[in-house]
């Protein structure tokens, strides 16, 4: 390729054809992948998120399990403090005193009774954390075996298209640096504008590739004499003539069977 200052029209529309071929490629290969590292991604923070999930059920479990032993401990020195309780009562010398042991009895029983309650409560709150976690890990279980089947596919997908993506990257970059800066901009501004990616689209029966408006027969001329850069009034796509076209797409074709 000659420098960009001394490039002929010629020479600038081959490039950035050539570019456009390198460029539809690297697309052809990623739509291959297409939504599957985003599933990937999507994959792994759900296994993250449920496998977090486990770990609080877990620690609430625990905790729960320590306000038990706290209300085990309590009916035990409630207990004690009943046989205390029973034993002073027996030796009281009036009925005031009599009456105050009494309603600490009272008072320790229905401590008894409460604590009893939380228990229960307690346990159940358990069995129910108990089956939220057995789901949860069934849950898991499925999103690690879906995980790994779709990073099987994604890795199967870069081992065999990677390399040759990042050779072509590579070569995208080389003509880029070799292609007028404005030229580049211009192209990669319609390649955002234009849902396919073409920026540089060769004439066909007539029209811009891909489109329905027909090219006055005096533009294709215009165009097949390679003297300036002309574009579609239309989709504003750069246009090329099917021979300048058909020699590149046969020379870069060898080009990537070589990758």
């Amino acid at each position: 390729m000659a420098k960009k200052e001394d490039a002929t029209v010629e020479q600038k529309l081959r490039a950035l054809y050539d570019l456009q071929l390198i460029d539809s490629r690297v697309d052809e290969i990623r739509n291959v992948r297409g939504e599957l590292p985003l599933e990937v991604e999507d994959l792994e923070d759900e296994v993250l998120g449920l496998k977090t999930r486990i770990d609080k059920l877990k620690t609430d479990v625990e905790t729960i399990n320590f306000e038990i032993g706290a209300k085990k401990n309590l009916i035990e020195e409630a207990k004690a403090l009943i046989k205390k309780y029973g034993e002073q009562q027996k030796n009281v010398r009036n009925s005031r005193e009599f009456n105050s042991i009494s309603k600490e009895l009272e008072y320790q029983e229905l401590e008894i009774q409460l604590a009893e309650k939380n228990i229960k409560e307690f346990k159940a709150q358990i069995e129910q954390k108990k089956e939220v976690i057995s789901e949860t890990k069934e849950r898991l279980g499925e999103r690690e075996s879906h995980l790994k089947h779709k990073k099987g596919e994604l890795d199967a997908i870069l081992a065999e298209t990677e390399k040759e993506e990042q050779a072509l990257l590579e070569q995208s970059e080389k003509y880029q640096d070799e292609i007028e800066e404005r030229l580049v901009k211009a192209y990669a501004r319609i390649r955002n504008n234009v849902k396919n990616g073409l920026a540089v689209v060769p004439i066909e029966r007539g029209a811009s590739g891909g489109s329905f408006f027909t090219i006055p027969p005096q533009v294709q001329v215009e165009i097949a004499s390679r003297k300036k850069i002309i574009t579609d009034e239309h989709s504003g796509r750069i246009l090329v003539d099917p021979v300048l076209a058909e020699e590149e797409q046969e020379k870069m074709q060898k080009f990537f069977q070589k990758l």
